[in-house]
């Protein structure tokens, strides 16, 4: 008896206009554990197509109406995070070259070698989750900023410059021990238990300090 594949996380979209094609790859993904959509036109992907789906797509370049390259170019303008491995018995150099440049998770050709083709799948999935949880991260970011107080801010501007309480209190004309009340409360609002993980935060959040602080 064959062990079952582990379940795999992501969708992985399919686009190729050979029903042969598009039907084994089905059959060899979903036998990884991962969700198969399959499309035969690019049109038909726009319109099922949601942004928040954790996947890859699985792209034709050779296909009518719209190629895998002007695809290609339409979601990265539209700021669309999803990994793209190419797929195509029609490709050169000079455009597997253009399809990476452009952010292509990889570019293979037929007939592509199953082993291939799933490890392109695997690292294009995970790095649209990768993707997905970095935009995650930065949104609770500044969701837990929002919450700060107006001085907290300022508070936190001067700390992560690498301030001492008695400077910062300086720049912004207040105490000592009210500079490190404030502090406490914007690490515990911010969700960091120390100065160095509060850092990486403004950095996340391209925090500055404000110009003419000094108000002494």
């Amino acid at each position: 008896m064959v062990d079952s594949p582990i379940p795999a996380e992501g969708t992985v979209f399919l686009l190729d206009d050979e029903p042969g094609m598009l039907k084994a790859l089905t059959r060899l993904l979903k036998a990884e554990g991962y969700s198969v959509r399959a499309f035969s036109a690019a049109k038909a992907f726009l319109e099922s197509y949601k942004p928040q789906a954790i996947g890859c797509l699985v792209l034709d370049v050779a296909m009518p109406e719209i190629d895998g390259l002007e695809l290609q170019r339409r979601l990265t303008h539209s700021g669309a995070l999803l990994p793209i491995v190419f797929l195509t018995g029609h490709g050169d150099i000079p455009m597997s070259v253009q399809a990476i440049k452009a952010g292509a998770e990889d570019f293979l050709t037929k007939p592509v070698n199953d082993a291939d083709l799933l490890r392109a799948v695997r690292a294009a999935v995970q790095r649209c989750a990768a993707q997905r949880e970095l935009i995650a991260e930065a949104a609770l970011l500044h969701q837990r900023h929002s919450t700060l107080t107006a001085r907290e801010r300022e508070v936190m501007a001067h700390i992560v410059a690498g301030e001492l309480n008695k400077v910062a209190a300086a720049h912004l004309g207040i105490g000592e021990h009210t500079i490190k009340v404030h502090r406490a409360r914007v690490m515990e609002k911010m969700g960091v238990e120390s100065l160095a993980d509060l850092v990486r935060a403004a950095e996340r959040l391209n925090l500055v300090i404000p110009a003419n602080t000094n108000k002494n």
